[in-house]
């Protein structure tokens, strides 16, 4: 411990150069900016920016790039609550509640919830990646294919728990994930599925395209539906209006400790990633949180659990890229490319043969962190202005964003269409009540099912009892198993008290 100490002071002495703070701000605010920006994301500004390095430090550009990769994660909440477009993949379950929030005339709560999330979920998880970084890494690893498969399955089991009561909607919304997300080349046999020859489906559904449409384009229709409004939105938030109640921060601290902590723990899982970090934390605490029927209509501790998870996930994913060389998403693929560019091979031997960057590095969280929220709350009375803007008006607006979040994703006019009839399917799924989280959860989750299951019988050729091989194994069937009969079981229960009391 007292070592680890003396290497963060260490890293601090070279993080607080004036070159390394003016990197970490200039990341920061194009972070947000394209993190605010919906159909950009980091994967997208960490590809641009990338060439821009070259001329700087290892240390002074890493520490530019990881910053831009963290406040990402704050600006994604921005169009989600206000225009109801993730700004990133990890904000379409902060745009659940977040939007609805805003609808109900508390925008300003609804951000303030979202930046103190991601600032305490963050918190955590740079102070668990500065602690026990290589302990994560190697627990991480020690989830095989098997273990992981085993994981989907029981977050998958939880699907029907994101819409309530409504079985029939959450079994349709979930089939038409499966559906998206077994479009395009078997990974395994190399064969086409579901793409109708058209070439630009071999590849698969685009995520930003799918997401665009479900949450922009159907956004778009409802505006021209309505026609013009006098919003209760249109009002001055002022900054107590922002300010959080001694009851509402009861209400969200334990949700942010509880998804800092898992948060990380799926970030460091090679492969993961803050996306599958936050609808698996959203799914968890729907189930566990008292007011979890309510979870979509609104509620701050969605907001919190979503926003807690990604920033906590983000920092994670930095223990298997910098121990292991291991990249948890496609962003920290992107950095790991840029370590080797600047002719670093991450590994264990990085921690003791180049301190001058990895400690650094993980003490530029820290003050990122900080600056992070400082620069997005003074940001709030300057974006607050966009709610105001008629019907007439931001309609058109966002359908551009939208049309140009589709296009730049392949540079194809094929996904502008896509992303067009998504959003009109799913404005008619809202028509009928039926939910489209599940549809993004199976969406995500199926892709990742599907390899670590192919792994898995790889291993054995085919042997299934390989899902039973240690603990892990068995106790994630077993909570699968739970999780599956209690809602069964509670179901029963209260019909027999029902008709007692009758």
């Amino acid at each position: 411990m007292a070592e680890t100490f003396g290497l963060l002071l260490y890293g601090f002495a070279g993080a607080f150069s004036l070159n390394n703070i003016l990197a970490a701000v200039a990341g920061i605010l194009m972070g947000i900016i394209i993190g605010a920006i919906p159909g950009l994301g980091s994967t997208t500004g960490l590809s641009v920016l990338l060439p821009v390095t070259y001329i700087m430090s290892p240390a002074t550009a890493i520490i530019m790039l990881a910053a831009l990769y963290y406040s990402t994660m704050f600006g994604g909440a921005i169009a989600a609550i206000l225009i109801n477009i993730p700004g990133t993949p990890t904000s379409v379950i902060t745009a659940l509640d977040g939007f609805a929030l805003a609808q109900k005339g508390q925008p300003g709560k609804a951000l303030s919830v979202c930046f103190l999330s991601s600032f305490i979920g963050g918190s955590i998880g740079i102070l668990i990646l500065t602690l026990s970084g290589p302990v994560l890494t190697r627990a991480g690893l020690m989830m095989g294919p098997p273990e992981l498969a085993l994981l989907i399955i029981f977050a998958m089991t939880s699907i029907g728990w994101l819409l309530g009561d409504d079985v029939a909607g959450g079994l349709l919304a979930t089939g038409l994930g499966l559906m998206f997300a077994t479009v395009g080349t078997d990974v395994a046999a190399g064969a086409l599925r579901f793409s109708f020859r058209q070439p630009s489906l071999m590849a698969g559904v685009s995520m930003i395209p799918l997401v665009v449409g479900m949450y922009g384009f159907a956004q778009v229709i409802e505006l021209v539906v309505q026609g013009d409004r006098d919003s209760d939105l249109k009002q001055s938030i002022r900054v107590k209006d922002m300010l959080l109640t001694k009851d509402e921060w009861k209400r969200i601290l334990p949700i942010n400790l509880r998804h800092g902590i898992l948060g990380c723990f799926v970030g460091v899982m090679p492969g993961a990633g803050a996306t599958s970090a936050t609808f698996i934390s959203y799914i968890f605490e729907k189930r566990l949180n008292k007011k979890g029927k309510e979870f979509g209509t609104g509620m701050i501790e969605g907001c919190a659990t979503a926003e807690a998870s990604n920033n906590s996930a983000a920092a994670g994913a930095f223990a298997p890229l910098l121990t292991f060389g291991i990249p948890g998403s496609g962003s920290t693929a992107i950095l790991l490319g840029g370590l080797m560019m600047w002719g670093l091979r991450p590994g264990p031997l990085l921690f003791s043969e180049r301190p001058d960057i990895v400690w650094p590095l993980i003490a530029s969280f820290y003050f990122v962190n900080v600056l992070t929220l400082i620069i997005c709350f003074a940001s709030i009375p300057l974006v607050m202005k966009a709610v105001s803007v008629p019907n007439t008006i931001l309609a058109p607006v966002i359908f551009a964003i939208c049309v140009f979040a589709a296009y730049c994703t392949s540079f194809a006019v094929f996904d502008v269409y896509f992303m067009m009839a998504v959003g009109v399917f799913s404005y008619f799924l809202k028509l009928a009540k039926v939910s489209t989280a599940p549809l993004l959860l199976a969406y995500v989750l199926t892709p990742m099912l599907e390899r670590y299951v192919r792994q898995s019988f790889d291993m054995t050729r085919g042997n299934i009892a390989i899902f039973g091989r240690n603990a892990i194994c068995w106790t994630l069937i077993s909570l699968t198993v739970i999780f599956m009969v209690a809602p069964v079981l509670v179901k029963l229960f209260k019909n027999m008290k029902d008709k007692k009391s009758a």
